[in-house]
């Protein structure tokens, strides 16, 4: 399993909130679309919505999560990074940039906008757990640069230990 999976994306139907019944009917096709895993319909359809509704932030949010599950990682960042400049108040399209940057590998980025997104939100669990996880990468990092720089010292090898298990899937 991937490190990825260890983060958690929002489920886009989870996020949203409707008013009109139109664009209501339009998000909840799109976030079916993604749920069934047809990727590219959702992104088509949010792309035609988009076109006529461009600064909407919760499509352009299923835009985002469509392009992430049809990994499709770079047009995901640009989406996301996008409604993070647009929209700097909402906590959940940093959240959504981060697992994309820890599946990258990019911790301290990810980092970056985990803490943002709880900045927004101070009680929003999800970023929260995230931000745990890459907590948890980080330390094993660390502590695997320290056994390459000091040799298996017992000490370092035991908070190692401890963490592998809390790694894996």
């Amino acid at each position: 399993m991937s490190r990825l999976a260890l983060l958690r994306l929002l489920l886009p139907a989870a996020l949203l909130t409707f008013t009109a019944s139109a664009q209501a009917d339009a998000h909840s096709d799109v976030a079916a679309l993604i749920q069934q895993g047809k990727t590219t319909e959702a992104i088509a359809q949010a792309q035609n919505y988009l076109a006529q509704n461009a600064r909407d932030p919760q499509m352009r949010f299923l835009q985002g999560s469509a392009q992430s599950a049809a990994g499709d990682t770079q047009a995901a960042i640009t989406t996301f990074t996008l409604l993070t400049q647009e929209y700097p108040e909402l906590p959940e399209p940093y959240n959504n940039l981060a697992v994309l940057y820890a599946g990258q590998g990019q911790l301290e980025q990810a980092r970056g906008a985990l803490l943002q997104a709880v900045r927004n939100n101070p009680s929003y669990p999800v970023a929260y757990e995230n931000l745990g996880d890459i907590y948890l990468r980080l330390a094993h990092e660390a502590f695997s640069q320290a056994t390459k720089l000091q040799g298996a010292q017992p000490d370092v090898q035991r908070k190692l230990s401890g963490l592998r298990p809390l790694l894996q899937p």
